[in-house]
């Protein structure tokens, strides 16, 4: 099936290959009652009458890089959009569009670490899909994943109000996956590690949203980093946020990289970090739950909401002076999630 250890058309043809290619690559890396069935569909339970379903495409290249790979991301970044939503992953699908060409060897690699990825966040791959395309067609391999979850997850998202005087909370350090990326691009190096922060965000989340009641909207800061969500806050809401610039986190050799090459880490991706706003009597209970948990260890208070009727967004320089911060109005790092 695999003579020269690489994918080749009729991997994706319908036939025999393509069933030897299921059965021995998927199957073995996602095995469970629903997938085994290989039928158009899976019949799924749900614990819930509200679910929240979600999907997204990742195209990143390298495949690999430092602190993850194509399918460690495409499971994160499809569960975490189900958790700022409120909601409990439970299912995913899995399209795969594959290169002919593409090594036998990365494609399991990539398989096995969207199945640990899928067992760490409690979900599973209930179904898919797979296409081949002749060489030069895509780029060695493009994911789509599609979530459903429950709702809620613990107390769920507070129905209060977003009103002034909240507080805008990030989990963790700004930059990381972005940076990683861009440094296995160049080759650059730094005197510290740099690793992707890309990671299921379920023990963060779940921890705010069980421990506490005041979590009043949430979003992953990927693409564009936390300077588009916040944009999208205060235009959604119609609101006016404060941002300190003195207390967003930065990992050093972010920070280092971004320095070097004038990047501001609130304009750049994130795959394992949210922002958060709460209501302000709870946001340092909710800070040191989620410095308690894995992802969350630098999680921090970085301003809060100031007004109502009017959009924009400020920062308060390290110097004390101030800013408008504006969204990105294009792609920093094109091909990163």
């Amino acid at each position: 099936m695999f003579t020269d250890g690489r994918i080749t058309l009729d991997h994706g043809a319908g036939g025999t290959t393509m069933r030897g290619l299921i059965q021995d690559v998927f199957l073995k890396s996602f095995d469970n009652a629903e997938l085994s069935a290989l039928a158009d569909g899976a019949k799924l339970s749900l614990p819930s009458s509200q679910i929240v379903f979600t999907t997204d495409s990742y195209v990143v290249q390298p495949l690999v890089f430092p602190g993850g790979d194509l399918g460690k991301l495409a499971v994160c970044g499809t569960v975490n959009d189900l958790l700022v939503m409120g909601a409990r992953p439970l299912y995913l699908s899995l399209g795969l569009i594959i290169e002919e060409g593409l090594p036998l060897e990365l494609l399991k690699q990539i398989c096995s670490s969207i199945a640990q990825t899928a067992s760490a966040a409690s979900v599973a791959i209930v179904t898919g899909d797979t296409k081949v395309v002749p060489r030069g067609q895509c780029d060695q391999l493009f994911i789509n994943t599609s979530g459903i979850g429950s709702l809620p997850l613990g107390n769920g998202l507070s129905p209060e109000p977003i009103k002034t005087g909240d507080a805008i909370i990030v989990s963790g350090t700004l930059g990381d996956h972005a940076m990683a990326i861009l440094s296995v691009r160049n080759g650059l190096t730094v005197s510290h590690k740099l690793e992707s922060d890309c990671a299921p965000l379920v023990e963060l989340v779940g921890s705010m949203l069980t421990q506490h009641g005041g979590v009043k909207w949430m979003r992953d800061a990927t693409r564009g980093g936390v300077a588009a969500v916040l944009d999208e806050l205060s235009t959604g809401f119609q609101c006016r946020l404060e941002i300190h610039e003195t207390r967003i986190p930065s990992a050093d050799a972010t920070r280092a990289i971004c320095e070097l090459l004038g990047f501001d880490p609130i304009h750049l991706a994130n795959e394992g970090k949210i922002v958060a706003v709460v209501a302000r009597d709870q946001a340092d209970a909710i800070v040191n739950t989620m410095r308690a948990t894995e992802h969350g260890a630098h999680a921090a208070i970085i301003g809060e909401v100031i007004g109502q009727g009017k959009a924009g967004v400020r920062v308060v320089t390290a110097s004390g002076g101030t800013r408008k911060l504006q969204r990105p109005s294009g792609e920093l790092l094109p091909r990163i999630c």
